[in-house]
């Protein structure tokens, strides 16, 4: 893993008794203090200079000791599943049938960024993200009314990683309280996608998606918006979010008969409890038209890893604030009937010696037409844990996932498929 680094330090060579220096060690080169006098001005100067170099350097120590701590609890991780950092590769897919080449775990910043979690521990999470080969960073402009947005661009001015080796999608619809602030506008979608430039400080969004339908916009209006932002150099592509078939081949006819940029992909909420929009109606779409799937929410909000099996635990996100209708649904017969299926679950994961938020990562990961997962995460264990559901991919039979079908018994049937057979 840290061959690269250590062939570097090699060619080097160590310092005088066999040992390497703090400059040595970590690539950096310190430089050499040269006598200018004795004029008491320019030693006080150059002192100055010395102590503002040793400052900056032990920064980019401590900036390099931290990235090494993390590679290191990742590899500690994987060496406790058994899995290898070759085995652990992060597989890279086309976002529907376009050239966009993007991870197939992406990270999301939905309640934690700017809210949930404080910004030192989003940057370790995007850091882990980055490193274990994660190109993808959703956010939107509602999320924590915009300061998600600031934390992520925040975190990427400091890194200074390539702005061509990861993808940045942003959503837009709730932008503010005025009327005109909300919406599918021409107005909105420009203004807004300004805006969320502006708090991310890129140039550019790969993609913008509208985070909704919107019935008091003309569907002309909203594709030739989204191809004046492209043709503008303000984002690469579009996509929809939570949009129904119908609208979404509405916006690709529109776009195919005026020659104006379709939709390449739609965002959906996708796990055990909710499931038929992914399995029956994107895959015909992602063979008409080409449209891909981005999908949210895999953990059903932490409901599938048992974490409310025995109640709700303060740190939770049903015990944040505003998110009472996640009680509600806990407490209603049908979340009890969905908590049993989950102990059910939890007992196959330990055959497969998973965890059950592994299972339930692969098992969406597995699907047609599926670009990439999101992940939600609070904290860097968290995001370790979910990069393991790459290993149980290769897992998930059809034996296994027909277990699975018959214990959930949800599996969507295709009513045209049944009539021709």
């Amino acid at each position: 893993m840290f061959a690269g680094r250590a062939s570097a330090a090699g060619a080097a060579g160590p310092s005088a008794g066999g040992k390497f220096s703090v400059e040595e060690l970590y690539g950096f080169t310190k430089k050499p203090k040269v006598k200018r006098g004795t004029c008491g001005r320019q030693e006080r100067s150059n002192g100055r200079k010395e102590v503002k170099e040793e400052t900056q350097l032990a920064s980019q120590i401590l900036e390099s000791a931290r990235r090494l701590m993390e590679r290191r609890r990742l590899e500690i991780y994987l060496k406790e599943c058994d899995v290898t950092m070759e085995q652990s590769s992060m597989p890279y897919r086309n976002l529907g049938k376009s050239g966009l080449r993007v991870s197939c775990l992406g990270l999301g910043t939905w309640v934690t960024f700017g809210s949930q979690i404080s910004d030192e521990m989003a940057e370790s999470v995007m850091t882990v993200a980055y490193d274990s080969g994660v190109n993808l960073f959703d956010t939107a402009e509602v999320y924590a009314s915009g300061r998600a947005e600031k934390t992520l661009g925040n975190i990427l001015k400091k890194k200074g990683w390539r702005r061509s080796s990861y993808v940045v999608t942003t959503k837009i619809y709730w932008g503010g309280q005025a009327e005109t602030e909300r919406g599918l506008s021409r107005k909105h979608i420009i203004e807004g996608l300004r805006g969320s430039l502006s708090r991310l400080q890129l140039d550019y969004v790969d993609i913008v998606f509208a985070n909704r339908s919107d019935v008091n916009a003309p569907m002309e209006e909203i594709v030739r918006a989204m191809t004046f932002v492209i043709d503008q150099g303000l984002a690469m592509y579009w996509g929809t979010s939570r949009w129904n078939v119908v609208e979404i081949m509405e916006a690709y006819s529109i776009a195919r008969q005026f020659n104006l940029v379709p939709p390449v992909c739609e965002q959906a909420e996708y796990h055990y409890f909710q499931r038929d929009k992914v399995e029956l109606h994107l895959p015909e779409l992602y063979h008409k038209i080409g449209v891909g799937a981005m999908t949210w929410s895999p953990l059903a909000c932490g409901l599938l890893t048992g974490k409310y099996n025995e109640g709700v635990p303060q740190s939770s996100r049903a015990a944040i604030k505003g998110y009472s209708w996640l009680q509600e649904r806990l407490h209603s017969d049908e979340g009890k009937k969905q908590l049993s299926k989950i102990r059910e679950l939890h007992l196959l994961a330990d055959r497969l010696n998973c965890t059950a938020a592994q299972l339930a990562i692969a098992w969406c990961l597995r699907s047609e037409g599926v670009s990439s997962v999101l992940l939600g995460v609070s904290n860097t264990e968290q995001l370790l844990e979910n990069l393991g559901s790459l290993r149980v991919l290769t897992q998930l039979t059809p034996p296994l996932i027909g277990e699975m079908d018959a214990l959930l018994g949800n599996k969507p049937r295709n009513a045209k498929k049944e009539g021709r057979s």
